[in-house]
């Protein structure tokens, strides 16, 4: 479901063993750093097996069940990117004792590549793998001392090379420095914004102290990930911000007068979101440069116009749905592709895939009053941009007769782009041009 998932924590399952299933009903919940969703069975049967406990991680190929149906025994698995389940199917010929024999083969096969003995290391918070579990078992390595391997995988962790490396070095290293090892150079930094420690080099956090009268509230799941995504952001991206207030008049009193209207008509509430990123993809197309990506020394200029559109969850989390092909939306499919994706991120209830894909980030920081703010880019985007929050203030109107002072509807545009591939002049010129359409707006026009 997601080009950069691996792996999934199961949270639940919805079916036990010797429930009878139907096709297309969900069998248990899966949660990743992008999205909870349900993982539905492809077929009739009932469910015999289940190869995950509740917060198990899975990788992605990995069974997670057997199902056995009329006629044929089939096998659910991960097998697309995240959750995408997929049958592995044995057909069942005519029964007789060679083809019996064979499906218990086949079976027995499964339940050992997915589970294996593996030592215990259930007490710590870092992952490991099961193959890495086995070998650390194998080779009578402690949980103390695995947490001091360092890890070169994703997120820093302990990959098999990592292990074995550790196991080559493990005499010699013990009699030489102490168990617990710096950690290994990485490939993550390549430019920052702020001056930070030699690439490779780990930042030690301050000790905090705790007393009795302070509260210890464990991150959830979706906080980890967040917090990882936001500090990983700000070392690959050297982040640069620009930042303009613009006239929403126009906009303001248009709105205003159509809203009843449109909401009768299209059965959708017509806010100033849709407005906005219908805009911003029209100013994308002007300057297609910053609808782009990283990959080392090579940019990647995207076909497509994704906008991500992050929205706060109840639970204070952040989640970003992705409005497809965002310039080929008139204002109507705008309003109804908000309304709907918005509406069903505040219910937990998006598709994998509409939260993927995304080429440019808004963020709306003026639903909470701020008046401009900073964000952090959407990796491996270029650009996000920020709206603050519209407000009544005095300004200066120039007419032909002169100039007067009037009440008019402002708000500031905060643009943060990475300045390793967008110079400020490509920054401050988009959100220049987004400030000229805004302004621009025609207030007699037909929705």
């Amino acid at each position: 479901m997601g080009e950069s998932v691996a792996e999934a924590t199961v949270t639940s399952w919805l079916k036990e063993v010797g429930d009878t299933i139907e096709a297309d009903e969900a069998v248990l919940e899966i949660a990743t750093d992008k999205v909870d969703s349900e993982v539905p069975s492809e077929v009739d049967g009932v469910l015999v097996e289940k190869f995950f406990e509740v917060d198990a991680v899975a990788k992605v190929g990995d069974v997670l069940a057997i199902i056995e149906t009329e006629g044929e025994n089939e096998v659910v698995k991960e097998a697309s990117e995240e959750s995408a389940s997929t049958a592995v199917e044995t057909e069942k010929e005519e029964v007789n004792g060679t083809s019996v024999n064979e499906l218990e083969d086949n079976i027995s096969a499964i339940k050992e590549s997915v589970s294996a003995p593996v030592a215990d290391f259930n007490d710590s918070e870092r992952f490991y793998s099961p193959l890495v579990k086995n070998i650390a078992k194998e080779e009578n390595i402690s949980l103390g001392e695995l947490e001091t391997i360092s890890g070169t995988g994703k997120d820093g962790r302990v990959t098999k090379d990592d292990i074995l490396k550790y196991l080559e070095n493990r005499g010699s290293a013990s009699s030489t420095k102490p168990a617990s090892v710096a950690p290994e150079p990485t490939k993550k930094v390549e430019s920052q914004s702020k001056p930070t420690p030699p690439v490779g080099q780990t930042v030690q956090a301050s000790p905090v102290s705790v007393n009795g009268q302070d509260e210890v509230i464990e991150m959830t799941r979706m906080g980890k990930l967040i917090s990882h995504h936001m500090v990983q952001s700000v070392q690959t991206s050297a982040h640069v911000q620009s930042f303009i207030e613009v006239d929403v008049t126009n906009i303001w009193n248009w709105r205003n007068k159509v809203k009843n209207e449109f909401q009768k008509r299209e059965g959708e509430k017509l806010t100033f979101t849709p407005i906005f990123m219908q805009i911003i993809a029209k100013t994308i197309k002007d300057f297609p440069l910053i609808n782009i990506s990283v990959d080392g020394d090579k940019i990647i200029k995207k076909k497509n116009i994704n906008l991500g559109m992050a929205a706060a969850l109840p639970d204070g989390n952040l989640i970003v749905p992705v409005i497809k092909n965002a310039d080929q939306l008139n204002l109507v499919g705008m309003a109804k592709r908000v309304n709907d994706l918005a509406g069903r991120a505040r219910v937990n209830q998006l598709k994998p895939d509409e939260i993927q894909g995304g080429t440019y980030t808004v963020t709306n920081v003026g639903t909470f009053g701020s008046v401009m703010g900073t964000p952090i880019i959407n990796q491996p985007q270029v650009a996000i941009l920020a709206l603050g929050a519209i407000r009544k203030v005095p300004a200066v109107i120039e007419t032909p007769e002169g100039d007067f002072i009037g009440i008019r509807h402002k708000m500031f545009l905060s643009h943060s782009y990475d300045h390793r591939v967008v110079n400020g002049a490509l920054g401050g010129q988009f959100i220049q041009r987004v400030a000229e359409y805004l302004e621009a707006w025609d207030g007699d026009k037909e929705i």
